[in-house]
């Protein structure tokens, strides 16, 4: 296959990763494959659907190393459901009785694409599967390569999502200054929600990264400055089953020793209960046109609040989200490290003719090749007997975590 013409495109949520990939694709093209042209679609499948793009130019290859030191995505991004006719019409995209799938093939087609590049979750890559069959089926040969962005590190079959680590990093650096608020008014109840809609590994990397953190401080406990105070009292994960009254009484005993109580908490956990809820009383759930439940507007972090605040004798309480603090960073060294590793081989499977999303693979013993895009699902849950969560689970006094069900 001879590839004459590329194009990236970004989408679904933002990533610490997304700047960094587009960039080490086009420095690699640039270095293997000068004279093929690139593109760059905006806001992902919009852009597609609507015929807008940017060229990528000499000097944006001589400059595609600022990338890396950026967050966000150049490209832009969006949330568009190639599959999902009816949102499409009602957001202008595509008109009454058009197919999106012909739409969007016919732009590639008439653009004279060879290669796809996708970053982004299993949404935005299996809907690239879809395009790419569709494509087929009609004629036009199109390679896709995809690479995993998501911060909840939570695709299957993929070890390593792009961008999970530096989310991590990036939301233990927010609670340290949210866990400074512990004291700015007695008995408080501090609730930092992590992104994380089915998958706890966010929030349990997150709260482990920031008591490494605290690993490395010096205390002054006889003028107030102590480690209990600063600590993480809870994590709760959308895996783990919940025993309310049982942790009441455990937070409480927490709340009268150290005078404050700080959790964290995936957006996630305790979703399928907020949305009976909201169900039972008629009122209607918001969803994205992926059929998500929008975590944002029925704001789990409060609902957790709510319920813990009475209960503990909380005297102020405060929730705060640190998605969209760690979610728009640039890449941090590890994910740097990663995203060559995967831009490069995207290349080279690109180059080849080979389709696939780029990963490691955990049913091949954690081989980086480009994955079939039949395997690509969502919903990874986190282990929670991996050994660095139950450690941080006993250092923190919380009972080991058992799967939901079982309790």
């Amino acid at each position: 296959m001879t590839v004459r013409k590329v194009a990236l495109l970004t989408a679904g949520g933002f990533a610490p990763c997304l700047s960094s990939a587009v960039g080490g694709l086009i420095e690699r093209y640039t270095t293997v494959a000068p004279d093929v042209e690139i593109i760059g679609y905006r806001y992902g499948y919009q852009g597609l659907l609507s015929g807008s793009s940017m060229p990528v130019t000499p000097d944006v290859r001589e400059g595609a190393g600022l990338l890396h030191s950026f967050g966000g995505s150049p490209l832009g991004n969006s949330r568009v459901k190639l599959t999902n006719a009816a949102d499409l019409v009602a957001r202008g995209l595509i008109g009454e009785g058009e197919d999106p799938l012909a739409v969007a093939a016919q732009r590639l087609t008439e653009d004279g694409v060879d290669v796809l590049h996708t970053i982004g979750g299993d949404d935005t890559n299996t809907t690239a599967a879809d395009l790419a069959a569709h494509l087929r089926d009609h004629g036009h040969d199109l390679t896709v390569v995809g690479l995993p962005k998501t911060i909840d590190n939570d695709i299957i079959p993929i070890k390593q999502s792009l961008g999970a680590w530096t989310a991590a990093q990036e939301g233990a650096r927010f609670a340290r200054n949210i866990v400074a608020e512990h004291n700015s008014g007695s008995r408080m109840l501090i609730v930092h929600e992590v992104m994380g809609r089915h998958c706890g590994w966010l929030t349990a990397a997150t709260a482990s990264a920031y008591r490494d953190w605290l690993a490395g401080r010096q205390w002054l406990p006889e003028f107030g400055l102590d480690l209990p105070g600063w600590d993480v009292h809870g994590v709760y994960l959308p895996e783990a089953a919940l025993d309310f009254e049982a942790e009441v009484a455990r937070l409480t005993e927490v709340m009268d020793r150290v005078g404050n109580v700080t959790l964290f908490v995936s957006e996630g956990a305790g979703m399928d209960t907020i949305v009976e809820q909201l169900t039972a009383s008629g009122q209607d759930v918001p969803r994205d046109p992926f059929g998500h439940v929008k975590l944002d507007k029925i704001n789990p972090g409060q609902w957790f609040a709510d319920r813990f605040a009475d209960r503990l004798g909380a005297q102020k309480v405060m929730v705060q989200k640190s998605g969209y603090f760690s979610r728009s960073a640039p890449a941090g060294e590890a994910d740097l490290r990663l995203i060559r590793s995967m831009t490069d081989l995207a290349v080279t499977v690109a180059l080849d003719g080979h389709a696939g999303v780029i990963g490691e693979d955990t049913e091949r013993g954690g081989e980086l090749r480009a994955i079939e895009f039949e395997r690509i699902k969502g919903g990874k849950a986190f282990d929670l007997d991996t050994d660095w969560y139950r450690a941080l689970l006993t250092d923190i006094g919380q009972p080991r975590a058992v799967p939901v069900g079982t309790v």
